[in-house]
Formats: structure tokens, sequence, C-alpha cells
């Protein structure tokens, strides 16, 4: 009888975390390094809230609550998602949850047995896949490429959905590509769930990006369609628009009080309930005015990023950038780079040698980061699954300006940096990653 369970080899990973012992590694070594990686707003928690929630704790608002969240709480999600999706929803279908991570989990768990099919965005948020492995289900990842701005239609969607289809997720704004779906993509896949799928299919909308937009665009749901608000889990939080990510404040809106029941009971089970005090401060995001002001300065702040990053990265030889819609991330084809610098060779040579996990984007960041400071995350980071021959990396805009420019600059010397590449991977940091 083995010591760890079984199920555990199924579980996967952020490696947004995981890359954080090669930084500190580089650290340790004296190196300045830009952090890329970061999937968190460079900005602070705004003051007007900070003061809620410590006055709160002052008048003794630090014990126990209602595992779904107190109901002011409740009541300000329901506003805001009927203020921004007009889909009215009664504070009994909402679960408050320690982050917008968790309802993944729990929809996974929920829903989904061992052999159904889990359709989910690829590249996307690499939770998805480690969940649907997880539960034993069949993950089905549905390519997003770059030709299309990372955006789907409701038929690449048919194209994969069966009769064992159990749970389709969708991400809009979405990470790691800022892809973001239009109302039509929404209402073409709207009609195709009701039209091809059993009533008891569920899609998941992860929405933690909701007030991440550029260029002048608002949010568009999913549950704003005809027939999906009792079809669809949505869930959000205020790590990402609100810039509270330690805050772990997040929720899910169920499609009945009695789907919702569930998800209260695994909080139960696993973590009692949010911290009241928190959530005082989680009501006033939505309904204090203060805060709009905050979202806007923050989302036109990387707006100008944006305009500064992607013309800057497609001035590198072997890069290719497209202009993201929302969140904060670009996702650039380093292809060009690859070939440019030697890494296909060097992949290929490795493979040879011995089965190995290593991929050319991930041989390129892994460049990137030990020989000249710049961390980024490759596109397997991002679901694995079907991921073979895409050679893309993640770079966070939720960093300031000087270090935007301080990072494409080491980017653009490591492009002319052949032999440096080839002498990396021969060398003990080398051997190790990739050997």
């Amino acid at each position: 009888m083995p010591l760890i369970a079984r199920r555990m080899s199924r579980l996967g990973t952020e490696n947004a975390f995981k890359l954080g012992d090669d930084i500190q590694r580089c650290v340790d070594r004296g190196m300045d390094i830009i952090r890329f990686n970061l999937g968190a707003p460079d900005f602070r928690s705004a003051p007007h809230l900070n003061r809620i929630a410590g006055a709160a704790l002052d008048a003794g608002r630090s014990g126990y609550c209602d595992p779904a969240g107190i109901l002011p709480f409740r009541q300000a999600i329901t506003d805001h998602v009927r203020n921004t999706r007009g889909v009215e929803v009664a504070p009994d279908r909402v679960v408050v949850t320690p982050g917008a991570k968790p309802p993944i989990g729990y929809t996974l768990q929920t829903y989904v047995d061992e052999g159904d099919e889990v359709i989910y965005p690829s590249p996307g948020f690499p939770i998805y896949e480690s969940w649907v492995r997880f539960v034993g289900a069949v993950p089905v990842p549905l390519p997003l490429s770059e030709d299309r701005d990372f955006a789907f239609t409701a038929d690449d969607l048919a194209a994969l959905i069966t009769d064992r289809t159990k749970l389709i997720i969708l991400c809009s704004p979405s990470n790691p590509t800022g892809g973001v779906l239009s109302r039509d993509d929404l209402a073409g896949i709207a009609e195709l769930v009701r039209e091809r799928c059993r009533p008891d299919v569920r899609v998941y909308s992860d929405e933690i990006y909701e007030q991440i937009l550029f260029d002048g665009l608002e949010h568009e749901s999913i549950v704003s369609h005809p027939g999906m608000p009792e079809r669809t889990v949505l869930a959000s939080g205020h790590s990402k628009g609100f810039a509270m990510t330690g805050w772990r404040l997040g929720w899910a809106v169920l499609p009945t009080g009695e789907e919702a029941a569930i998800f209260k009971r695994i909080n139960i089970n696993i973590m009692s309930c949010v911290p009241p005090f928190l959530q005082e401060a989680g009501a006033a995001a939505y309904e204090d005015p203060a805060s709009a002001v905050e979202v806007r300065r923050m989302v036109g702040a990387f707006e100008r990023r944006r305009n500064r990053i992607v013309p800057a990265l497609n001035r590198i030889p072997g890069v290719r950038c497209r202009t993201p819609k929302g969140a904060f991330y670009v996702f650039p084809d380093v292809s060009g780079l690859c070939e440019r610098l030697g890494v296909y060779d060097a992949c290929e040579r490795i493979h040879k040698v011995a089965p190995s996990r290593a991929t050319p984007a991930g041989m390129l960041q892994m460049f990137l980061l030990y020989r000249y400071g710049v961390a980024t995350m490759d596109r397997a980071s991002f679901g694995r699954i079907g991921a073979e021959g895409q050679d893309f990396l993640r770079l966070s805009i939720a960093n300031g300006m000087e270090d935007i420019r301080r990072g494409v600059e080491r980017i653009e010397e490591a492009a002319e940096d052949a032999s440096g590449f080839a002498e990396f991977v021969q060398n003990e940091d080398g051997r190790a990653l990739f050997g």
C-alpha cells in the first residue's frame, strides 16, 4: 500500500508559483530579476477598503460567520450581477469563497463524475486541466489560435461536444492570452448549449478579469443570454479588478439554491468561512463609488503599458505579438526566436538522449531567466495537453513602465545570443533543468 494516494499524481500545479524557486536561485546569485511572471496587479488595495476592514476588526467582527458568506456581501454581489449582467439573482444562490480559484474545484467535484468529458480553453488557466484530471474526467482542450485573437466561436465548440460532455469552461477576458469573447460570440455559444446539451450540462464562466478591458470594451457574460442563468456557474472575485489578491475574496453564483447549498457544504468541510471583516470590505468594493475610480486608474495604467510593450516586442526579431483586449498579459509567439537561437535543435537533441518534459518555449523561458534575469511563463504552463508545437511566452504587464522597458531590452539582447543559449544548455544550470 503506497504512502501517497494515487489520485495525487493527477493533481497539477500553477507554474507561476513553482517558478519562484528558480527566481529565488537567481536572486541568491545577485541577479536583478524583471518579474513578468506574476499574475497579480502591482497596485495596492484601495485605502477606503482597507479602512473598512480595519474598522470591522476593531469592532470585533473577526469570528465565524455564515459559511456561504455574510448576507450584506452576498446582497452586494447580487446587485453587481444585476447591474452588470442584467440578471436577477437571489442571495441564496451566492457562495463566497477564499478567492476565485476554489469554485473551479468545487464545480468539478459537484457536477463531474469519472469518465465525464470537460471542455476547457487551451491555452488557459492551468488549474482547469489540473482539476479535470484530478477527478478522473476526460480533458477536452478547446484550442485558441493567435490568428483569431485567442477567441472562439460556437462552431469551434460544437466540434467538441459529445453525449459525454458534462461541463464547459469559459474564461473571458482570458488568462494567459488576453482574448475576449464578444457578445455575438457568447450569443452563438449560448444557442449551441441550449440546442445541443442536456439540461444537466453546466457552463463554468470564469469572469475574474471582468473589470480589465481595453479600447472602450465592456464586459460581456454568458449569463446575460436566454436560458443561461439556469445552466451557468458564474465565478468572479476581487483579486484582479480590485488589486486584492491577498485578501482571498471570491464568489460563485449557482443556477439554483440547491446547487449553492452544495458549495456551502464544501466550504464547511474545507475552510468553514471567509473572515467577515474581509467580506465587509468586499461589499464596499461594489457599493462605494470610490472603488470605480480606483479601478479606472489601474486599468488605464495597464492599457498604457500594453500599448508600450506590444510594439516593442514586435520589433524583436523572431517575436510576434497580438494586441490583447483584456486582462493584463501579452502572449507573444516566440517560435521565430526559438529558431533563431537554435532552441529547436537543442530540444530535439535532449529528447533523443532521454525522455524529457522540456519544450522549446520552456527552454527559452529558462534561458531568459538564468542568463538575462527576465522571468516569463511558457505555453505549457497553461495546459500541457495539445500544447505541442505551440511556442508562446506569457508576460504580465503588472509592472511599471521602467521595468517593461528594461525587460524588453533584455529579451532583445538575448535574441542575438545564440552562442550564449548553446552554452547555457550545456552548463550546470541547463543540465539540471533539461537533462
